[in-house]
């Protein structure tokens, strides 16, 4: 793997394409459990994820790279922020669990026409993925057998920090996220001061084959940061425009350096690229739990395409057994 280090954020990027997006957050959000038998909508309210602000604080910095919200003094969104998050509900933890009851419910069907009963009381567990019928915002994208043999992505999974927006034509955009470089940032010498202080012995990954740099920043659950962009509950990400405000959370002990890790590039695609991808079956799409995701930031991560594929069941499962099919 050949890659660039000598600048982790660099100023200027001549490859880089342009990436901003908003999202609106919904009150209410339909989830559809969707199986090779049929579908079944839901119709859940809920606080959605303060994923993207909707305001220019999410449109791209004029850099190339994509302008993260910062902790600026006197923000009102910040304190609307801190609001909806008080009320946040983790949807997806519920969508996983009606998304279990009914594949079981399936699978008991026999059992059920012969008088038995179904137990959908056991707990979702801290640790699940499924298949979900499209790209969203949290989502990962599991790389297929069609992927290898292309270096870049070969048995990748990719953690999508947006999902792009039609409305401004603005493109998804994610980070690979088993793929550690089993080095620290003081091994490349960063010669941004943040990163040689607060940052030195966070870890770095590869993060995709497009030139510019991010960072995930755990919080767990319970502690909200406002002004970063939350992917999943608990989990946040930034980019070069938000290292000073990450390096002052450090610095007030807020957030401890073993909380972030670095990613070198990220992957991005044109508005409808990526669903042409999916169609043509280049990607899995699933929906994984918080503490899953949060092996991303661990140099043990290499093992995420097995793990989330077997959790993921069935056909998937079986596919993470599979070898490498030979290169054409």
């Amino acid at each position: 793997m050949d890659l660039c280090v000598k600048n982790l954020f660099p100023a200027n990027s001549s490859c880089y394409r342009p990436i901003s997006g908003t999202r609106s957050c919904n009150s209410f959000s339909e989830i559809t459990l969707f199986t090779k038998q049929h579908y079944r909508p839901f119709l859940l309210t809920a606080s959605a994820n303060n994923n993207n602000h909707g305001n220019s604080s999410s449109s791209s910095s004029g850099n190339g790279e994509p302008s993260i919200p910062g902790n600026n003094d006197g923000d009102k969104s910040n304190n609307n922020s801190q609001k909806r998050h008080q009320i946040n509900l983790d949807w997806r933890d519920f969508r996983a669990k009606l998304y279990r009851d009914e594949l079981k419910e399936i699978e008991d069907t026999d059992t059920q026409k012969e008088g038995g009963t179904i137990d959908n009381s056991k707990p979702l567990g801290t640790k699940w993925a499924h298949p979900i019928p499209g790209p969203e915002t949290g989502c990962v994208l599991v790389a297929t057998e069609k992927l290898d043999g292309v270096r870049t992505f070969e048995r990748t999974v990719v953690l999508l920090l947006r999902s792009g927006t039609r409305q401004s034509q603005e493109g998804p955009f994610g980070i690979v996220i088993n793929r550690p470089l089993h080095k620290k940032i003081k091994n490349i010498r960063p010669t941004n001061q943040d990163l040689t202080t607060s940052f030195s012995d966070c870890s770095l990954h590869f993060g995709g084959p497009l030139e510019a740099s991010m960072f995930l920043l755990k919080s767990g659950e319970k502690l909200k940061v406002p002004g970063f962009e939350e992917v999943v509950p608990g989990l946040y990400f930034g980019a070069r425009n938000s290292l000073d405000d990450a390096s002052r959370l450090v610095k007030k002990g807020i957030i401890k350096p073993r909380d972030f890790s670095f990613f070198i590039g990220y992957a991005g695609w044109q508005i409808d690229q990526l669903r042409d991808e999916i169609e043509s079956e280049y990607w899995h799409v699933a929906a994984c739990s918080s503490s899953l995701l949060y092996e991303a930031m661990t140099d043990s991560s290499e093992g995420m395409w097995e793990e989330i594929l077997q959790l993921m069941g069935g056909d998937y499962s079986e596919l993470s057994q599979k070898p490498k099919q030979e290169d054409p």
